[in-house]
C-alpha cells in the first residue's frame, strides 16, 4: 500500500481506542458506552475501514476518557472481537481483549413486552448469559431466552 493510500486518522495525546469492531457497529458500541459526543471530548469513528484480519472494521477514539474494563465487558455481545487500547502521553499504556461477562444490568432491554422490565416500573433489565461459547441469553425476570440479534436499547 502506497502512502497515499493510508488512512489519516489523528493520534490521541490520552484516551481510548477502541479498534477491531465489526464493520458497521462503531455507533452501536458508541450507544452501549453512553458515549454522546455531550461531554466535550474530541470522538473520531471510523467506519469501514480496510482491515488485514477482517475486509472492514470500524475504529473509535475518544479523547480524555479512559474506560473501565466494567464498561468494555459490555461490548462483548456487540463487538467480541474488539481490542481496547489506553493511550497516556500518545503511548500505548494498557491493550485488553474484551471478555463476555456474567450478566449485562441496564444496557438491553428485554424484547419482551410483557416482562416486568418492560413495565415502567424502576427495575432494571437483567441479560444473564448461560452459554459463553454459544453466546446464549436469558431475562433474568421473564426466563425468556434470547439470542444477541433481539437485544434492544
Amino acid at each position: 500500500m502506497s502512502d497515499t493510500s493510508q488512512l489519516l486518522v489523528r493520534r490521541i495525546k490520552d484516551g481510548t481506542v477502541i479498534d477491531h469492531i465489526e464493520a458497521g457497529k462503531a455507533l452501536l458500541v458508541l450507544q452501549a458506552l453512553t458515549i454522546a459526543g455531550k461531554e466535550g471530548n474530541v470522538i473520531t469513528v471510523a467506519l469501514n475501514v480496510p482491515s488485514s484480519k477482517h475486509s472492514k472494521k470500524d475504529i473509535i477514539k475518544v479523547e480524555n476518557r479512559f474506560l473501565e474494563i466494567s464498561e468494555t465487558n459490555k461490548l462483548a455481545l456487540i463487538a467480541p472481537r474488539a481490542t481496547i487500547n489506553i493511550i497516556r502521553d500518545y503511548k500505548l499504556v494498557e491493550k485488553r481483549k474484551i471478555q463476555l461477562p456474567e450478566s449485562i444490568v441496564g444496557i438491553f432491554k428485554c424484547p419482551n413486552l410483557k416482562c416486568i422490565t418492560n413495565s415502567g416500573e424502576e427495575i432494571r433489565s437483567t441479560i444473564d448469559i448461560i452459554d459463553k461459547e454459544k453466546v446464549m441469553l436469558k431475562c433474568r425476570y421473564c426466563a425468556r431466552i434470547l439470542s444477541t440479534d433481539e437485544l434492544v436499547f
